[in-house]
């Protein structure tokens, strides 16, 4: 049986370590910079973005949505007023 490729980019969740990484390409990583607390963007030997690791992932991606969605709301309220 042949396993079938992702194209790219790719998402992978890791539910024991709630990782959350994002593959741009498969080029093999040179580098990696913290962004943000928890955000690593991963990096090819010409500094190009390869990759994206996400830590403590369902936290993140919750308080984003909260916070985009609480802010629309906000800007709701505020033109109806």
């Amino acid at each position: 049986m042949s396993e079938k490729k992702q194209p790219l980019p790719q998402m992978n969740y890791f539910k024991e370590e709630d990782i959350l990484h994002l593959l741009i390409s498969e080029e093999p990583e040179s580098a990696s910079v913290e962004i943000s607390p928890n955000i690593t963007a991963e990096l090819n030997a010409d500094g190009e973005l390869i990759g994206v690791e996400i830590l403590n992932a369902s936290a993140y991606i919750r308080d984003s949505i909260l916070e985009s969605v609480q802010g629309k709301l906000l800007n709701l309220v505020r033109t109806k007023v």
